[in-house]
């Protein structure tokens, strides 16, 4: 099974989707924010990243961004439920700047464990 990082400021979301990953046969870490996800990517490499997009310190789209410039293999799904910013929807842009897939919150463990055998190829 893989190894996965979960980027979410929200402590629910992030808990849920840390059980969701572990029930489902994963290993799974999380990190508040892209800063201490990039961390934590850098020292210890995941084969799936799952990130939001909407967090404080650096959102989602430059986590990206910047995983993808360093490591442009990764696999990357992009979440996000739109925040204060729910009339915006940026997951067309995460998946332009490289998620292979997209996630609108709020989404059932069911959906998630789909979409990481959809990108992990499984």
């Amino acid at each position: 099974m893989a190894n996965v990082l979960i980027i979410d400021d929200d402590d629910m979301v992030r808990t849920m989707l840390l059980r969701t990953l572990t029930r489902g046969g994963h290993t799974a870490v999380g990190a508040r924010d892209g800063i201490e996800g990039v961390a934590a990517f850098r020292e210890n490499p995941a084969d799936l990243v799952i990130t939001d997009i909407f967090m404080p310190n650096q959102e989602g789209l430059a986590t990206i961004m910047e995983l993808r410039r360093g490591f442009p293999s990764i696999k990357i799904i992009a979440i996000s439920g739109g925040g204060a910013r729910a009339s915006l929807d940026v997951l067309p842009v995460a998946e332009a700047l490289g998620a292979q897939k997209t996630l609108r919150k709020p989404f059932t463990p069911a959906e998630v464990m789909d979409a990481v055998r959809e990108v992990l190829g499984e």
